[in-house]
Order: structure tokens, then sequence, then C-alpha cells
């Protein structure tokens, strides 16, 4: 079993540059969609990502868990953010409290973090093949 906080991420590109530098001053191994020159792939090869590079996706997109939990595909985890598109200051407290929280994962996992007004839920589940 791992933390959460340990796992390397993979910022899908529908998150925020300065989520991500804000994650990077944080301490967080994380990668993104767009220093990798993958804007534009599929969901699809992101989650083979995942598996290869044992990476975790962070990202706004719900389509993501539907995939992996739909597709079988092999992937370590995903982080989903709801609601998706809003400023980064909003997302980062989302964050701050899923972090806050030291999470033990098994892999695989989706996590899916939503936020209404000040209050964040955090809805992890392991998924079992």
């Amino acid at each position: 079993m791992a933390t959460l906080n340990d796992l390397p991420l993979l910022a899908d590109e529908n998150i925020h540059p300065e989520v991500i530098a804000w994650l990077s001053q944080q301490g967080h191994d994380i990668q993104s969609v767009h220093d990798n020159g993958w804007v534009g792939v599929s969901d699809e090869f992101l989650v083979g990502v995942s598996a290869q590079t044992g990476r975790v996706i962070l990202t706004h997109d719900s389509d993501f868990g539907r995939l992996a939990l739909a597709s079988g595909a092999s992937f370590v985890g995903i982080i989903y953010l709801r609601p998706g598109h809003i400023k980064p200051e909003f997302v980062i407290e989302m964050l701050e409290a899923l972090f806050s929280e030291s999470i033990a994962v098994e892999m695989p996992f989706v996590i899916v973090v939503q936020r209404t007004g000040d209050f964040v839920r955090i809805r992890y589940r392991r998924v079992g093949f």
C-alpha cells in the first residue's frame, strides 16, 4: 500500500499551469501532458502512460474514470477534480484538502475530489479487475 502524497502525477491538458507549478513547489513529482508534447492525444494513450510510468492521472475529465473502469485497461490511479475548468486558486484549495489527508491507496484506484462552496468531499475507490 502506498500513500497518495508519495506517488508521481501526470497532469492532463486541462489542469492549469499554475496548479502544476504549485504541486511542484509542494514537492510533488509531476509531469504534464504539455511538458511531454502530448496535447490532444487520446485518453486511452494517457491511461497507457500511467501504467507504463507509474504516474497517477490528475484531470478534470470524467471520461478517464469511465474509460478505466469500462475497458479494464491497466493504470495506476486517477484523481478526478470536480468541478473542472475553475480558477487555479479554487483547484489548489481542493488539492490542499486532498493531500492533507495522507490517503493510503492500493493500485489501481480512482479518487474523486468534489468541491461545493467551501466543502471538499473526497471519495476513494480501489478498482479491482
